[in-house]
């Protein structure tokens, strides 16, 4: 049996939060909108959380293009994400970003769809868990569906997006990233992935490094794990990615891997987010 099972299936939150539901509504604060977009891909309707850079609104016709970040599990991380990145933008530590939260109705109901939605292929019996292996579906959305309504609407930096997520949502960013290597697609320029479940369908990801040996792009790639995660199925697995990316000087690939001390599960994805926006930045700028 794993040793640690992901996301802890959000049981304690669901528990603390006595009003789960995202609501369709335009947010008390004015620069947080929320809207719920049907998937003909995946056939099941997300609630997106936008939240846009300070005074965007004040100056409509200001030509300026801003960075995209596409956060996951959106229920959990996007309020307190929006307000560091917030925080942040305004003492200077990050620039100014729309943030994108991709959410389900409830945290019940996250914690199930989450499975359907981040993974792929399917589980196999090894990995104990049943997982149809529907993250070739998400994708499709998120592509296809999801980009360019926000592209549409929002004064967005097409060059310039990132995908944030944790634990099955840091599977499913580098997932993404495959996607793109083998599609020669660049929907996304930075990828930063946190506890990633790298153990799923017995490492499919192991194959990663040798198709960003194919890669011609500009891409960021932060991944990071907690040094009290388990050794075995968490942080191995991560070192293991790490050197079999290191050792191939790939100069088109701006890459960070971080081993947080003191970090378990859950609490490697904030610092994460903010660090690997920070870093990753930090490389373009040089």
């Amino acid at each position: 049996m794993r040793a640690v099972i992901p996301f802890l299936t959000f049981a304690i939150f669901v528990a603390c939060s006595s009003e789960d539901k995202i609501s369709d509504n335009h947010n008390d604060d004015e620069s947080i909108v929320t809207f719920t977009q049907f998937s003909a891909i995946v056939k099941d309707t997300f609630f997106i959380n936008v939240q846009l850079p300070k005074g965007y609104s004040e100056d409509p016709e200001n030509p300026d293009r801003y960075p995209t970040v596409f956060l996951l599990d959106g229920n959990f991380y996007f309020p307190m994400m929006a307000s560091t990145f917030r925080q942040y933008e305004i003492a200077g530590l990050l620039e100014p970003t729309i943030v994108v939260g991709i959410s389900y109705k409830s945290f019940t109901e996250m914690d199930s769809l989450r499975v359907r939605d981040y993974l792929y292929p399917a589980a196999l019996p090894s990995d104990e868990i049943n997982a149809a292996g529907g993250g070739n579906l998400f994708y499709d959305f998120l592509i296809n569906e999801l980009l360019p309504k926000i592209d549409a609407q929002y004064r967005t930096d097409k060059n310039n997006r990132a995908l944030l997520g944790h634990s099955f949502g840091g599977y499913f960013v580098l997932y993404s990233l495959l996607n793109q290597l083998n599609d020669k697609t660049s929907y996304f320029k930075k990828f930063i992935s946190a506890s990633p479940t790298l153990w799923y369908n017995n490492f499919y990801l192991n194959q990663l490094p040798q198709q960003l040996d194919k890669n011609s792009e500009q891409l960021g790639l932060f991944i990071s794990v907690g040094q009290m995660e388990d050794s075995i199925w968490s942080v191995n697995p991560l070192k293991y990615l790490t050197t079999e990316i290191r050792k191939r000087n790939l100069k088109g690939l701006q890459f960070k891997s971080r081993i947080y001390n003191h970090l378990d599960h859950m609490d490697v994805a904030v610092l994460s987010f903010t660090k690997g926006l920070q870093e990753l930045a930090s490389d373009n700028r040089k």
